[in-house]
């Protein structure tokens, strides 16, 4: 039996979390007044870890995204489809010499009358896939660097 390849293993989990993501838009989710934000550690120095994340983005589609160097801050520009709009940050720290830790939010707003309105639309789950998905991409990265 043939192992699978990286590209597949993510083309796969792309696949499911693209899936998980158009499901979640056909409920009208969760009025929240704060962003809900994950962790994760992942074994690699912020460097690495703030490529993987920016690579995740763009693979993802989640629009266009900025790496801030200072604030060790990835964010991407809002994504506005059907009256909704979401934006993704991710924020790196270094736990130590070999771990780093990423916080990531998806912020999801409604347009109403009077703004946008921040709801909930993903769940652990949902920011669990994307964390399985960087930590692949973590690994590449760290691979292309050697």
């Amino acid at each position: 039996m043939k192992r699978m390849t990286p590209r597949f293993r993510i083309m796969i989990l792309l696949f499911f979390i693209t899936a998980l993501f158009l499901t979640a838009c056909t409920n009208e989710g969760e009025v929240i007044t704060k962003p809900d934000e994950y962790s994760r550690a992942f074994e690699g120095n912020e460097k690495v870890v703030l490529k993987a994340v920016a690579q995740v983005f763009k693979d993802k589609g989640f629009g266009a995204s900025s790496i801030n160097l200072e604030k060790k801050e990835i964010e991407s520009t809002y994504l506005i489809q059907n009256g909704w709009r979401s934006k993704t940050i991710a924020r790196v720290k270094q736990i130590n010499w070999k771990e780093t830790e990423v916080t990531l939010s998806v912020i999801t707003e409604k347009q109403v009358e009077s703004g946008w309105e921040m709801r909930r639309l993903l769940q652990k789950e949902q920011y669990d896939s994307i964390f399985d998905a960087l930590e692949l991409q973590v690994y590449e990265e760290m691979y292309k660097t050697e």
